[in-house]
């Protein structure tokens, strides 16, 4: 839920009510329950995500950085990429190991298209195309949806539950 509140925007006076930093503090609380190898990458991508989302999400600071100079928008944004294609790559390595080669298949769909998110802005940017960057947006918000619509579509999935804990022995 917390990258649904991360997609979403609900402007009133310049503030959005579904505040991103809300979105990864939920990102985080979901993440604790995940069985993925780069749990730790992941949770430290997400907080870094979390703290550069705070003052963006403040609007005098995010017209500043908007107005100043696209560049600095876009490297605001490369720890929440930089998150969801660990993420993505991740569970699509879960998901493989467990025998599901169409989920896998998908989130490394994912991953690809967060790694071509990543790259276009410089792209974009150095070869000063810059009537392209609303088009790069919405890539990057459509991208985002896809992995939201996955990661409902895979959490009712075995390999995507968190693991059962071992019931503690008490000694006599």
């Amino acid at each position: 839920m917390g990258l649904v509140v991360v997609l979403l925007n609900v402007p009133v006076h310049g503030y959005d009510l579904l505040a991103d930093p809300l979105g990864w503090v939920l990102v985080l609380i979901g993440l604790s329950a995940l069985p993925v190898p780069q749990q730790r990458t992941v949770r430290t991508l997400a907080t870094v995500s979390l703290i550069v989302s705070l003052p963006v999400w403040v609007p005098a600071a995010r017209d500043a950085l908007n107005v100043t100079d696209d560049a600095l928008a876009w490297a605001a944004g490369i720890p929440e990429v930089l998150t969801l294609i660990v993420l993505a790559h991740s569970l699509a390595g879960v998901a493989r190991s467990s025998g599901d080669a169409p989920a896998g298949r998908w989130l490394l769909t994912a991953r690809t298209l967060f790694v071509v998110v990543l790259l276009i802005p410089p792209v974009v940017l150095g070869a000063h195309l810059g009537r392209l960057v609303p088009a790069a947006a919405v890539f990057g918000s459509l991208t985002l949806l896809l992995m939201v619509v996955l990661l409902f579509r895979y959490a009712g999935r075995p390999w995507a539950r968190p693991a059962d804990p071992v019931p503690a022995v008490r000694g006599e």
